[in-house]
C-alpha cells in the first residue's frame, strides 16, 4: 500500500510542474528580464506553504493558486506582479507566512496587493453578518489598486469552475454572491468573457434544470447554426477582402444566461429566441483608420442585408464608460431571421474581452478613459462616511449594471450618466450644492421638473433657489449612487438638527413630570411608542407627534411596561428563532441543518410549493420565511444576510394545498373558459381562488390563482391545460 502512495505523489509532482510550465507559457508575452525568477520564487513559496493541504476534491491545494495565476495571465492579460500575487493569494491567510515576509521577499507593491486580497477573502465569510461592510473594504482596496479586484475575480472564476465537490447550501450561497456582485463587477471592468462565464456557472447551480435544458437545446441545433453562419458570412467576407480590409469574421453563440434572460423578459419559449448567436467582424486596422474602417464594414453588411434602423448602436464614436467600443447592428438574414452583427477592430476586441488590463496597454492613446472616471466615482462614494453599508451595496450594484447616456451642459461639456437618470441626478453630478438647491431644469430650453428622465444627447441647464433643501422623496427621484448618498447625508444632518430641538423639549417635559432624564428612561419611552431609536423619539417630540399627554400615558402604563429595550435584529440567532418555533408533528417542511420541524410562513414574493427548491430566511419579526431558491429576492438575501439563511426541505407525507398562479394565453374561442375550468376542477379536483380574463381582438389572456399539492401536481395540470383547443401557452407566475 505504501509504495502506491509514493508513486501517486510522484505523478502529482509531475502534474504540478506541468501546470507551472503552462503558466509560464501563458505569461510569456509580458515577461521582462528577471521576471521568471520572481515567478519561480513565488511558486516555490506557495508550493512549500501549501504542501500538506488538499482541496475538497482531494487534489493538491497548489493547483488552485496556479489556476488563478493562469486566469490572471491568460484571460485577463495581467503582468508579472499580478501573477506573483495570484500564486501567493492564500498564503498569508492559510499558513504561517506573514505580510512582512512577503514584503521582504517581493517588495512593497506585492505585499500591498496581497494584503488587499487577504482583506477581501474574509469579505464573504459564511458567518459574517457584515458582508456589505466588508465589500466596502474591498472597494477601498480597488481604489488603491485595481489588480486586487482582478485577481479576486480570477480566484472566484476558478472556484466557480470547480464547485462540484461543495455541499449544496455552499454552492447556492457562493453562486448567489457571484450573480449579485462578482458578475456585475466583471461587467463594469469590461471583462465580458468572464462576466458571461460567471453568470452561466451561477445559473448552473441556482437553476440546474433550466440550465441543462437550454444547454441541451443549444447542442442539438449546433450543426444547423454553423451552416447558417457559414452562408451568412461568405458574401460579406468576399466583399470585405475586395475592398482591401483585413478581417476575421465568425459566429459567436450567446451565453446560456442571456438566452434565459431573454426568455424571461419577453416571456417566450426557447424556440422563439432568434438571436442565439451574433456575427462578429474583427478588423485589423491602424489606430488612425479604425473609425473609417468600422463604418466601411458596416456599409458592406447593410448593402447585403437590410438593417433594422432602430437597432444601430454606435459605441465607436462615444465609447461606454467601461471603455467598450463597438458598432452593433441587427440585419435581416437570408432565412428571414434577425441577426446581430458586431463590428470592431482587434484593439477594441481585446479591450472588450479582457477589459481593464488591455486598457493599460493602449493607455497612451486614450487620454481620459471611462474606467478612471468610474473608479473616481467609487472613491467619492467610499469617502462618504455616513453611508450605511447595505444601502451602499445596493446603490453600488445599481451603478455597476447601468448603461450610460450622454448629457451636455449649457456650455457643451459632456457628462455621462446611467440610463434612467433624472434632471436631479445631473444637478448632483455637477456639484453637491447645485443638487441640494435644485428646483427644476431646462432641457433643450424647455422647462421640466426635477424628476424629468433625461434622454441621450439632452442639453440640460439647472435652475436653483437658495430656499430649496433636499426632501425625503428625492430618494425616489434619483438613480445615481452619488446623488443618493448626498441626499441621505443631508437628510441625516437635517434630522440631527430637528432631534437636537426635540431633545431639549423632551428634557423640559420630563422634568415637569419628575421623570429622571437618563438613557434607561429614554429607552423605555422609545419602546413604549414603538420607536426604533431615541433619535426617532426626539424627532417625534420636535414635530409635535408626541405631546405631554402621551408621556403621561406612558407614566401610567410604566408600571406594566417590561423593562427590556427594543429587540435588535443582531441578537437574532437562528437557533433562538428555532427554539421559539417548534412546528406541529404532521408538518410538511423540514428546516435547519438537522432538518427539524419548525413553524414557518411562505414568502409572498415567490409563493413556493412542495417540490420547489427552497431555503428558509430568518426574519426579524415574522419568524422563518420560506423562499424559492430562484425567487427574485434570493440572490440579494443570500449575499447580504448569508448568516440568516437556513436549509429547508419538503417532507412528502400529507396532502396539503398551496396557492400558486398560472397565466394562460391563447386564441379566444367559444367555450374556452368553460373548457379550462373543466380541466381544472373535474380532472384535477383543484380549487380555484380567483380567475381574471382579458380578451382583446381574439387573443385570450387570463390568470388563475389555484391551490395545488406540489410541483408534480402543477406540471401535470399545465400539461393538460396545454391540450385544451385554443390554448397556446401556460406559465407559472410568482405573486
Amino acid at each position: 500500500m505504501k509504495t502506491e502512495l509514493v508513486i501517486d505523489l510522484e505523478a502529482e509532482k509531475q502534474e504540478i510542474l506541468k501546470r507551472y510550465r503552462a503558466l509560464l507559457r501563458a505569461s510569456k508575452s509580458t515577461l521582462q528580464k528577471g521576471d521568471k525568477k520572481e515567478i519561480r520564487k513565488a511558486f516555490d513559496m506557495a508550493l512549500e506553504s501549501h504542501k500538506d493541504m488538499r482541496r475538497k476534491s482531494g487534489e493538491p491545494y497548489i493547483y488552485h493558486p496556479i489556476a488563478v495565476a493562469q486566469i490572471a495571465a491568460e484571460e485577463i492579460g495581467l503582468g508579472t506582479t499580478s501573477i506573483v500575487c495570484a500564486l501567493l493569494h492564500d498564503v498569508v491567510e492559510d499558513t504561517d507566512i506573514t505580510l512582512e515576509d512577503i514584503e521582504r521577499e517581493f517588495g512593497k507593491k506585492t505585499a500591498k496587493i496581497i494584503d488587499g486580497l487577504t482583506k477581501i477573502s474574509g469579505v464573504f465569510d459564511t458567518n459574517s453578518s457584515l458582508q456589505a461592510e466588508n465589500f466596502r473594504k474591498m472597494l477601498l482596496t480597488l481604489a488603491d489598486d485595481v489588480r486586487v479586484i482582478l485577481i479576486k475575480l480570477a480566484d472566484r472564476l476558478h472556484n466557480m469552475r470547480t464547485m462540484d465537490f461543495m455541499p449544496r447550501h455552499k454552492q447556492l450561497k457562493i453562486a448567489s454572491e457571484t450573480i449579485y456582485l462578482y458578475a456585475p463587477l466583471a461587467h463594469r471592468l469590461g471583462l465580458y468573457a468572464i462576466k458571461s462565464e460567471l453568470e452561466d456557472l451561477s445559473m448552473k447551480y441556482l437553476e440546474p434544470e433550466t440550465y441543462k435544458f437550454i444547454a441541451k437545446k443549444l447542442n442539438e441545433k449546433k450543426a444547423e447554426r454553423n451552416l447558417f453562419v457559414k452562408k451568412f458570412v461568405e458574401p460579406v467576407d468576399e466583399i470585405v477582402h475586395e475592398q482591401g480590409l483585413v478581417a476575421d469574421i465568425y459566429g459567436r453563440p450567446k451565453s446560456i444566461h442571456s438566452i434565459w434572460n431573454k426568455m424571461k423578459k419577453k416571456n417566450i419559449p426557447f424556440e422563439e429566441v432568434y438571436d442565439l448567436f451574433a456575427i462578429r467582424i474583427i478588423l485589423d486596422s491602424a489606430y488612425e483608420n479604425e473609425k473609417a474602417d468600422c463604418w466601411k464594414a458596416y456599409s458592406i453588411v447593410t448593402d447585403l442585408y437590410r438593417p433594422n434602423p432602430d437597432r444601430l448602436r454606435d459605441w465607436v464614436s462615444s465609447p461606454k464608460g467601461n471603455g467598450y467600443e463597438s458598432l452593433h447592428t441587427t440585419v435581416m438574414g437570408p432565412r428571414g431571421q434577425w441577426v446581430e452583427v458586431q463590428i470592431r477592430t482587434q484593439r477594441m476586441n481585446e479591450i472588450a474581452e479582457k477589459g481593464f488590463a488591455a486598457h493599460w496597454k493602449y493607455k497612451e492613446s486614450s487620454n481620459d478613459n471611462g474606467l478612471d472616471q468610474w473608479i473616481q466615482k467609487v472613491r467619492e462614494m467610499l469617502n462618504n462616511p455616513e453611508a450605511n453599508a447595505l444601502d451602499f451595496l445596493d446603490d453600488f450594484k445599481m451603478n455597476l449594471f447601468s448603461d450610460e447616456i450622454f448629457i451636455f451642459t449649457p456650455k457643451g461639456a459632456l457628462i455621462q450618466l446611467p440610463l434612467g437618470a433624472t434632471a436631479l441626478d445631473f444637478a448632483f453630478e455637477i456639484h453637491t450644492d447645485v443638487g441640494a438647491t435644485c428646483i427644476g431644469a431646462k432641457v433643450n430650453h424647455k422647462l421640466v421638473p426635477i424628476s424629468y428622465k433625461l434622454q441621450n444627447g439632452d442639453q440640460v441647464e439647472i435652475i436653483t433657489s437658495s430656499k430649496q433643501t433636499p426632501k425625503e422623496d428625492w430618494l425616489n427621484v434619483v438613480v445615481t449612487a452619488k446623488a443618493k448618498s448626498k441626499i441621505k447625508s443631508s437628510l441625516k444632518e437635517e434630522k440631527r438638527k430637528i432631534a437636537e430641538t426635540g431633545k431639549e423639549i423632551l428634557e423640559r417635559k420630563l422634568k415637569s413630570l419628575k421623570i429622571t432624564y437618563n438613557t434607561d428612561n429614554l429607552q423605555k419611552i422609545s419602546y413604549f411608542f414603538k420607536l426604533p431609536s431615541t433619535q426617532e423619539l426626539f424627532v417625534n417630540v420636535a414635530l409635535g407627534k408626541i405631546e405631554l399627554k402621551d408621556i403621561k400615558e406612558y407614566l401610567s402604563s410604566e408600571k406594566e411596561v417590561e423593562t427590556r429595550g427594543p429587540e435588535r435584529p443582531e441578537n437574532l440567532t437562528v437557533d433562538a428563532v428555532k427554539t421559539k418555533m417548534k412546528g406541529s408533528e404532521n408538518d410538511i417542511l423540514l428546516i435547519g441543518e438537522d432538518l427539524q420541524k419548525i413553524d414557518y410562513t411562505l414568502a409572498a414574493c415567490c409563493n413556493p410549493i412542495p417540490g420547489d427548491d427552497v431555503f428558509g430566511f430568518v426574519t426579524v419579526s415574522e419568524g422563518i420565511k420560506i423562499h424559492r431558491t430562484n425567487c427574485p429576492n434570493a440572490a440579494q438575501l443570500m449575499s447580504n444576510y448569508g448568516y440568516r439563511i437556513v436549509k429547508a426541505k419538503w417532507n412528502k407525507q400529507q396532502e396539503l394545498t398551496f396557492l400558486t398562479g398560472l397565466r394562460i394565453v391563447g386564441i379566444d374561442d367559444v367555450g374556452l373558459i368553460n373548457n379550462i375550468t373543466k380541466v381544472i376542477s373535474n380532472d384535477f379536483k383543484v380549487n380555484m381562488r380567483s380567475i381574471t380574463v382579458d380578451t382583446n381582438e381574439g387573443i385570450f389572456d387570463g390568470s388563475i390563482m389555484i391551490f395545488v399539492n406540489d410541483t408534480e401536481h402543477l406540471e401535470n395540470l399545465i400539461k393538460n391545460l396545454l391540450q385544451v383547443k385554443g390554448v397556446t401557452g401556460v406559465t407559472r407566475f410568482d405573486a
